[in-house]
């Protein structure tokens, strides 16, 4: 019995030994670096209608899909399918190049 346990331990305590901290995803580490706390987000509707945050800083963007307190998609139609709308190129120093 003891060998099966030690069995059915050793392959989970070697996965979690893998697991790995990877980099802060919430600071911006480009030219005009600045936490993404600082810059204004603004909403890009999806082709199926749903809204998903998003931020460009001149070279760089950030998308994150809109969730409700459930985990569910919001699809608030604030604008058409495929257009963004709001603020989301406010709080950078950097000019859209596009």
């Amino acid at each position: 019995m003891k060998i099966f346990k030690l069995v059915l331990v050793l392959p989970t305590v070697g996965l979690l030994a893998a697991c790995e901290v990877g980099p802060d995803k919430s600071r911006d580490r480009g030219i005009d670096s600045k936490h993404l706390s600082q810059l204004q987000a603004g909403i890009w509707v999806d082709p199926n209608g749903c809204d998903h945050w998003i931020i460009d800083d001149g070279l760089e963007g950030y998308l994150s899909q809109r969730l409700d307190k459930y985990g569910k998609p919001v699809c608030s139609g604030v604008a058409p399918p495929t257009v963004a709308t709001g603020p989301f190129k406010k709080g950078s120093r950097i000019s859209d190049p596009l």
